[in-house]
């Protein structure tokens, strides 16, 4: 069935700008683009529907590339901490951090774990996100990361949202390995991934390569058994110490390399030759009261894509707002609106591996889009909080964001 969407502006995302097309309109058909261009150069189609956009700009929906949206409780108490002068890894070694939600989320019931991220989901849907990406890495054995990524499968096939699963299951020692990390990762490596892979639970692999989680030659490992499973990995690297888990990464072709505070221009030049996006998260660098910039300048200078991210978890990074890190990857980290923008569209989609169907606006691609009621793209940037008006459209389908 065609539909043709007018009177509206597109900012089509192509090539990483706004590649803004006046006075616009576009064709679909099914779930797909079928055309787009000036209005004046429409052609003669027999369309199902027309639907008149008034004048709104029309962008890709937004891609949040980077989430743990799947988790039991909460860490308020831990933001205190923070507040009151404890650092992220002093939390850590008291047996907060990653280890507590590791004990609620194993303790949740599947529909409990669904219920909750539902809830956040639909935040982020009501926020301008169409695609999503979900990794688990809170329950640390099969069974619990079984669920978690039985979870993400289901919000998948409940909203009108495309959630790709990330298995994250080196994400910290668990408790009945502490002191035996190489055993964990043998764990990891040799039986869970297999195992989740072979269900259909797992689109992609991460780790975390940090001082406080596993070293590069541990994750090294973990990526072996990625390749061995023909899956792609990203990896969280850089964010609190430089190990060149960036450089690690891409040598094995990854998909993008996460957080980077702490990356250097080594790193930058084999993630610019591997064309491993670098993927920014504004919310964690505020919620830690970062202090250390991640090198966007040399990102920009080696033609590295980048793309932000939510980093939505209950630590570190409590967003649920992505439109909210555009503007914080602007104030925070020195990006434009445009850039911004690009970052969760075009190279969002890249971090997933899904540029060839998502990320921008042109024929053929997946007919994912919103109708900001805007004057200007850089607006997605400029208002702080709020809701902004909108129709979101996904598979060429306008979704009732109102009733979800």
């Amino acid at each position: 069935m065609r539909q043709v969407w007018r009177h509206c502006h597109a900012a089509t995302m192509a090539g990483g700008t706004y590649s803004v097309i006046d006075n616009a309109a576009i064709v679909t058909r099914a779930d797909r683009i079928e055309w787009i261009g000036p209005d004046s150069e429409l052609p003669a189609v027999d369309a199902a529907h027309v639907h008149d956009l008034g004048g709104t700009w029309v962008t890709p929906g937004l891609v949040d590339c980077h989430t743990h949206l799947i988790f039991g409780g909460d860490r308020s108490r831990e933001f205190e901490q923070r507040l009151q002068g404890v650092d992220y890894a002093t939390i850590a070694a008291q047996g907060g951090g990653i280890a507590s939600t590791v004990r609620a989320t194993r303790a949740a019931t599947e529909d409990e774990l669904f219920a909750s991220a539902h809830r956040r989901a639909l935040q982020l849907l009501r926020d301008g996100v169409t695609t999503l990406e979900v990794k688990s890495g809170y329950g640390l054995d099969l069974e619990h990361e079984r669920k978690m990524l039985r979870v993400a499968r289901h919000l998948g096939q409940t909203l009108p949202l495309t959630v790709r699963a990330t298995c994250l299951a080196a994400h910290a020692l668990p408790p009945e390995f502490a002191g035996r990390p190489d055993a964990y990762i043998d764990e990891v490596a040799l039986t869970m991934l297999p195992a989740l892979a072979a269900e259909g639970l797992v689109d992609a692999v991460d780790a975390f390569c940090e001082h406080l989680a596993f070293t590069p030659a541990q994750v090294e490992r973990v990526f072996q058994a990625a390749a061995r499973l023909n899956l792609p990995v990203k990896l969280h690297a850089e964010q609190l110490s430089t190990l060149h888990g960036a450089s690690l990464a891409a040598r094995y072709g990854a998909l993008s390399a996460d957080h980077l505070e702490y990356l250097t221009e080594s790193d930058v030049l084999a993630m610019a030759k591997a064309g491993t996006v670098a993927v920014l998260l504004p919310g964690a660098f505020y919620a830690l009261r970062e202090t250390q910039l991640p090198p966007v300048d040399l990102l920009r200078h080696h033609g590295v894509p980048i793309a932000i991210s939510t980093d939505l978890n209950p630590g570190t990074s409590p967003v649920l707002s992505l439109r909210l890190m555009l503007s914080m990857a602007c104030t925070l980290f020195r990006m434009t609106p445009e850039e911004a923008l690009a970052g969760v569209t075009v190279n969002g989609a890249r971090a997933l591996g899904l540029s060839a169907t998502h990320g921008t606006l042109e024929v053929g691609k997946v007919a994912d889009f919103v109708a900001w009621d805007i004057k200007h793209p850089a607006e997605l940037a400029y208002w702080l909080g709020g809701d902004v008006a909108k129709r979101v459209v996904r598979h060429g389908a306008m979704v009732d964001v109102a009733a979800l």
